[in-house]
């Protein structure tokens, strides 16, 4: 867990701990799950978050023609993760035109994704938090539609620096470090994520479970 956790490939855990790449495939999905069950356990014990901040954080399947979305929300100033919720989205910029060509058209799942996240907190936001996130226009009203109560601030986005890989921001104060921080964090210790890597995620369901194993060891130990 802690190899998987530590920035470390599947490949070379098998090389390391002398064993095959299946098996460490295998344990990755079994600790995936057991973290799953733990994490649910750990955010039961978190009542009325007075304020959450959210956003997300984009890497790809197989190709760059087919990015995700992981939308992540974490309590400020603990940093702890709430939930996070991974989508399928379509290309964008340039190459946008190439990836419909050659994987056609692909479903934007992110409003769903956001949505189902949202569900999912209900219960554990209190009536009159602070949400934060940036100005992208898809936020407001999904927030709106699940925490009518709460106060929900944005920030104008800055441009990142080079330490955080796009995540950490290139200014004095930065109102959503807490979230930043944090995807930060995700892009260092989970090999798949980093910004220039030759490990991609093959398939969305392993990335989730590699997710919840970092949030596990994230909320229990990093931050502690």
């Amino acid at each position: 867990m802690q190899l998987l956790v530590s920035g470390v490939s599947q490949r070379r855990v098998a090389r390391i701990l002398k064993i095959h790449q299946m098996t460490v495939s295998k344990k990755l999905q079994f600790l995936g799950l057991r973290a799953r069950h733990k994490n649910f356990i750990m955010r039961q014990e978190k009542k009325s978050v007075l304020e959450m901040q959210f956003d997300d954080l984009e890497t790809f399947e197989h190709t760059k023609f087919k990015p995700l979305s992981i939308t992540l929300a974490v309590e400020k100033h603990t940093r702890f993760i709430l939930g996070f919720e991974v989508a399928p989205m379509s290309a964008k910029g340039l190459l946008a035109k190439r990836a419909l060509k050659k994987y056609g058209v692909r479903k934007d799942r992110r409003f769903e994704s956001r949505n189902r996240l949202f569900r999912r907190l209900k219960k554990h936001i209190a009536p009159n938090a602070l949400i934060e996130s940036d100005e992208n226009p898809h936020y407001k009203p999904d927030v709106r539609r699940h925490f009518p109560a709460c106060v929900h601030e944005t920030s104008i986005g800055k441009r990142g620096c080079v330490t955080g890989q796009g995540e950490l921001k290139k200014t004095f104060y930065d109102p959503l470090f807490s979230l930043n921080h944090t995807c930060a964090m995700l892009r260092a210790n989970i090999n798949r994520l980093f910004r220039k890597t030759w490990c991609t995620t093959k398939k969305i369901q392993p990335l989730i479970d590699h997710i919840e194993l970092y949030v596990y060891f994230h909320n229990k130990h990093l931050i502690k």
